[in-house]
């Protein structure tokens, strides 16, 4: 059966709160955890912030067979890449086959907060680059050093491993990143998107993985998807309004550096700024087909966030009503063309 993950919003919730629900969730029958790394939420009414990183640690005791990663980590700003690499090596010796690690290029919403230039896109991704060229070098359990156009490291060795190196999974929403991931990542992490714009990413991380030599059929591929489900079409619009309203900002987010200037953006999204973003809807069938697309487009596991406060009523209709309804899909985009 397809895997739908719960998508923990730490920008949003309590951490204690996030533990209960992420317990209730492998209960009802989700398979895995994206957990949200972030420094500051979206905008300040959503409230919360905390160290994905301790939170994780938490996670892997309080649920038994759950799969959990950050989705995602930027390794090049707030943290240096060698941290990273030993945080997910010791929590993937605490958790073996259950943790992997999600790495993306950042926002500047979290990663100004260490000071310096915040660069343009293509250095973000050539430092996301470098970033994922040292926690490879760490999780090899050799002494390494590394000299890159961006980052440097001197000598360092991870002493404190698993038996087997956590999966990098790469997080892509354009076409270089989505390349990138299949070239040096294990797999791919991203967004939910009109359907001819993930068959373009697919596309291209099969191609990255091909020019590298992999089997991008054996390459998970995860999807983030933002819900608005609640007992009423108006309530699912005004969570969405309320708790969500980034999700219908249609300005480009990595730049904007205080959740102060996400809510004065916030005050201009309208509740059809959501389409095509955020599905709103109280209908379960709705969502179990908005899912079942993903799965038929050849995604392994879709990691649901609710906007809405109501965690433990959303975990238990998705139980009850959808994900037993999801099917694995006779075909899929493994079978991409190779040209």
């Amino acid at each position: 059966m397809p895997v739908v993950g719960y998508s923990a919003a730490l920008e949003q919730f309590h951490p204690s709160d996030l533990l209960r629900w992420c317990r209730e969730a492998e209960e009802a029958g989700f398979g895995g955890v994206m957990a949200a790394d972030h420094f500051h939420p979206w905008t300040p009414t959503q409230g919360q912030s905390p160290f994905v990183w301790s939170w994780m640690g938490a996670l892997g005791l309080a649920t038994q067979k759950l799969t959990f990663g950050p989705g995602v980590t930027c390794a090049s700003y707030r943290y240096h890449p060698a941290i990273i690499a030993q945080a997910a090596a010791t929590l993937a010796a605490m958790y073996p086959g259950r943790f992997w690690l999600g790495i993306g290029t950042g926002e500047a919403l979290n990663e100004h907060v260490v000071g310096g230039e915040w660069p343009e896109a293509p250095i973000r991704l050539e430092r996301m680059i470098e970033s994922i060229e040292i926690i490879k070098l760490l999780f090899s359990g050799k002494k390494v050093r590394y000299s890159g156009k961006h980052l440097r490291m001197e000598s360092a060795r991870l002493y404190t491993r698993p038996e087997t190196p956590p999966p990098i999974l790469v997080a892509a929403s354009g076409p270089k990143a989505a390349e990138t991931a299949g070239r040096l990542g294990d797999g791919l992490i991203t967004p939910a998107a009109p359907p001819e714009k993930l068959k373009m990413l697919l596309e291209r991380f099969e191609k990255g993985a091909r020019e590298a030599g992999k089997d991008p059929s054996t390459m998970p591929r995860l999807l983030q998807l933002h819900v608005s489900w609640a007992p009423t079409h108006e309530e699912a619009v005004n969570n969405a309004l309320k708790e969500w309203p980034n999700g219908g900002i249609k300005a480009p987010k990595q730049d904007i550096r205080s959740p102060e200037d996400f809510e004065a953006f916030a005050q201009l999204v309208r509740p059809e700024d959501f389409q095509g973003r955020v599905l709103i809807s109280p209908d379960l069938e709705e969502h179990r087909r908005h899912i079942q697309s993903f799965f038929d487009l050849g995604f392994d596991e879709v990691h649901v966030h609710n906007v809405g406060r109501d965690q433990s009523s959303f975990i238990r209709a998705y139980g009850e009503a959808v994900i037993p309804a999801l099917r694995q899909p006779a075909t899929t985009s493994r079978q991409a063309p190779t040209s």
